[in-house]
């Protein structure tokens, strides 16, 4: 059984207590790691080594091309190490692995290389003024980082967060998702090969509540806290951020919205569509789980997009033409199973779907269901979709919008003046129009209401990691 510790001050260590806890396999449902069950001590430890790197090391007295080398190191020995970080993943959240080297490994290594150019190649302002003052802007690392990060996409969603955090010259403790813990403990280890000081890159492993995540965002040695993972939880933090006045970034849940019209191109929108709520087993903030049609081709759309659902290879996700894994905890699986369970009783129609074998759920498309229902109502984060009919676009926008999330929308059409005027009337933090999770690491990226607060990428990033500084300079003197 693999032995995962804590990274800590430079050295991989275990738990104060000593206590451990095991890492499952969402398809064998059996253990396949002992990891090191962190508490308030641990994180402790971890923020006072983050301090130390931050108060009185090198990193953020680095000039910003020799911290950028080094995350570029990173970057390469990620590369190197690709088959060993996929692994990781797929084994501990059930990830097809065809998906990890693909998708996730690249983009976990754009992550870093984007932002070792950004800190580097990115300016300040300068601000002339008439009174014979200038003006001009500073980026200063903000301090020690809390970051914690999510199951569904562990690798990539770590490395975005570090990314920014450590070009900007923070130091960080980072604290994965305690069902995916592997990858941010390879990532560690690497880090350290990349040539990061001691101190600058921890990462403790544990729960959340009354454990190393509460500990991490109460402490009042740190400078910033942002974290990805369910509305409720984003809530806490905030509230435990307050106390202290600690800025935060939170990407929280989403129920998004997809929206085809009559004159869409079929093909893609079905493609683009599948690809939304069905990869990574719909275990997706961003995914299209709520799908309208306008009523001319809705027939014809559910017909084609249910067959297409049909067609992706469920099973083990380290085989290869795997499309969709299991989901990846039995706690979580119980929750999907509750959503799928309850489709008649909500008043739905279950077109294609169900649940599979262990803990997989067949991608399930869902007419019928009123808008009322949990189905249209609450993030279910699993391979389900719900479907219905609309007539007009005011009458689609609305719908679309009758959330109280706001991630993400898409839309389909081929008329360019409703793409952005559809694009302009959602609430959203990012709409995609015939498309879905392309990305721009220069764009915010981030939601509104229960989908969370602020927005990080490019400069939106910079400016949550650092203390922007006005700096005023008299440059002639006062006439006599």
């Amino acid at each position: 059984m693999e032995q995962i510790r804590h990274i800590i001050d430079g050295a991989e260590v275990d738990s104060a207590s000593g206590a451990r806890f095991h890492s499952v396999d969402p398809w064998t449902q059996q253990p396949w790691a002992e990891v090191a069950l962190g508490d308030a001590e641990d994180a402790a430890r971890a923020v006072t080594a983050a301090r130390r790197a931050f108060d009185e090391g090198p990193w953020p007295r680095m000039g910003r091309t020799e911290r950028s080398a080094i995350l570029h190191r990173l970057g390469d020995l990620m590369t190197e190490h690709a088959d060993e970080l996929a692994l990781a993943d797929t084994t501990d959240m059930g990830k097809p692995l065809a998906d990890m080297t693909k998708k996730d490994i690249p983009r976990s290594v754009l992550n870093f290389r984007f932002f070792a150019d950004h800190s580097r190649l990115s300016t300040g302002e300068a601000l002339p003024m008439d009174s014979g003052h200038h003006v001009y802007t500073r980026y200063e690392p903000a301090g020690v980082v809390s970051a914690i990060a999510p199951w569904n996409f562990p690798l990539m969603m770590e490395t975005w967060k570090l990314a920014p955090a450590l070009a900007w010259g923070n130091t960080v403790v980072l604290k994965p998702a305690e069902d995916t813990p592997a990858s941010a403990s390879v990532l560690g280890r690497l880090a350290l090969e990349a040539g990061f000081p001691p101190g600058v890159l921890n990462v403790v492993h544990g729960y959340g509540p009354n454990s190393v995540g509460a500990a991490l965002t109460a402490d009042p040695r740190v400078d910033r806290i942002t974290f990805t993972g369910e509305s409720g939880t984003g809530r806490i933090i905030a509230g435990s951020a307050a106390a202290n006045l600690t800025p935060v970034s939170l990407e929280l849940g989403g129920k998004g919205a997809n929206i085809v019209f009559a004159d869409a191109d079929l093909d893609t929108a079905v493609h683009w569509s599948i690809e939304a709520i069905f990869s990574n087993a719909g275990q997706v903030c961003l995914a299209g789980s709520r799908l309208y049609v306008q009523r001319e081709i809705y027939d014809e759309f559910v017909e084609r997009f249910c067959a297409a659902a049909e067609a992706l290879v469920v099973g083990d996700p380290k085989q290869a033409g795997t499309q969709v894994g299991p989901l990846a905890s039995a706690e979580h699986y119980k929750k999907v199973r509750s959503f799928v369970e309850s489709i008649e009783a909500e008043g739905g129609r279950m077109r294609t779907g169900g649940l599979g074998d262990g803990w997989t759920v067949r991608p399930t498309v869902v007419t019928d269901a009123p808008q009322t229902s949990r189905l249209w109502r609450e993030e279910i984060f699993g391979p389900v979709v719900v479907v219905a009919p609309f007539d007009t676009e005011s009458e689609a926008v609305a719908a679309a919008n009758d959330t109280p999330y706001g991630l993400n929308a898409m839309l389909f059409t081929e008329n360019l003046s409703r793409a952005h005027r559809v694009a302009a009337a959602l609430k959203a933090g990012t709409v995609w129009a015939n498309c879905f999770f392309i990305r721009d690491l220069r764009a915010p990226f981030g939601g509104v209401g229960n989908s969370g607060v602020g927005r990080e990428g490019g400069n939106f990033s910079r400016d949550f990691f650092t203390e922007p500084k006005a700096v005023v300079m008299a440059i002639a003197e006062a006439a006599s």
